[in-house]
């Protein structure tokens, strides 16, 4: 596995030579807006007329022109639904646009303050792997955000229950998912000033594009850097590390055991050294992406190369033995 298990002292280095693509930063006015949302926003700008204050750039509607959207939040529009409401696609009238629409329960989990910090951060945050943030509305008390449709749902849509006609994730479009999700988490750790630390990672937050183009989505957990304050790293695979006779237990059996054997394994030392205890012993996001960019380039062809069985998995070949 070689250079997937180096981790540590090169985080200086690192982030000096990272490429800084000019379009992947975020304004200069930024870290003044985005520090407002961590400090002095108050109720009153929160409940505005408009809906937020004088900093957010989205475009605001009405909620008459997104229940239109909707045809009235029918039945028949809903793409899905949970802790923080539900989601809609609708048809905006004024653009012929589709687009995805989330309607906050009043009642619910994400309130004011998360509402106007999602505005804020897609509003001023723009890369190819975060969702796109068209507008919000703020009418009363109903609160909703539109974003890009995208149309193949999310990860978690792919992953869970799949419905015996759906097609299940290969291995590639696995690698790619991985390595683009990484990528919008290395825009914001790295290259958004101040960084912002996303805090919500899963599958359900990962929404896919044409081409399985993946998007990482709902920032209303999101806050400001130093991206050393990663205060939580799941904690339930670390078992499975510490032994490989368990290794291909954590290979989806969806797969059907077509996977690359030195790709699984080359995936399972990122993925170990990303939940290392130590948050200083974790890789670099930088790092993450080069690795999961790697494998995403290895294509696996099931047609030429084993499909792996119970009986067929085993240590791979080191170097020594190549």
């Amino acid at each position: 596995m070689g250079w997937f298990l180096c981790a540590g002292d090169s985080s200086k280095n690192a982030k000096k030579k990272l490429n800084r693509n000019p379009d992947d930063q975020i304004p200069s006015k930024a870290p003044e807006k985005l520090k407002k949302v961590n400090s002095t926003l108050d109720v009153k700008k929160e409940t505005s007329k408009d809906g937020g204050s004088d900093h957010i750039a989205a475009h605001t509607f009405t909620f008459r022109e997104l229940a239109a959207a909707t045809k009235n939040f029918r039945a028949d529009c809903l793409l899905g639904e949970g802790g923080f409401g539900r989601v809609y696609k609708g048809r905006l009238d004024s653009t012929n646009q589709v687009v995805a629409i989330k309607q906050l329960d009043r009642n619910g989990l994400q309130g004011n303050r998360e509402f106007l910090v999602e505005v804020l951060m897609l509003s001023l945050l723009h890369h190819p792997n975060l969702v796109n943030l068209i507008g919000y509305c703020a009418d009363g008390d109903q609160r909703l955000l539109v974003y890009e449709y995208m149309p193949l749902g999310s990860l978690e849509d792919h992953l869970q229950e799949l419905p015996p006609d759906k097609k299940q994730l290969d291995w590639n479009t696995r690698m790619k998912i991985a390595a683009g999700a990484a990528k919008g988490l290395e825009y914001l750790h790295d290259k958004a000033s101040p960084p912002v630390i996303y805090r919500d990672l899963k599958c359900s937050n990962i929404l896919l594009g044409e081409g399985y183009h993946p998007k990482l989505s709902d920032f209303g957990l999101a806050k400001l850097g130093p991206v050393g304050d990663k205060t939580h790293v799941s904690t339930r695979a670390r078992p499975l590390f510490k032994d490989r006779r368990k290794f291909a237990q954590m290979a989806d059996p969806m797969l059907q055991g077509q996977y690359p054997v030195r790709g699984l394994y080359q995936a399972l030392a990122v993925a170990a050294m990303c939940v290392q205890e130590q948050p200083n012993m974790r890789p670099l996001i930088a790092d993450v992406v080069t690795a999961l960019s790697y494998l995403a380039c290895q294509k696996y062809d099931p047609e030429t190369q084993p499909v792996q069985t119970s009986r067929s998995f085993s240590t791979p070949r080191t170097r020594r033995d190549q």
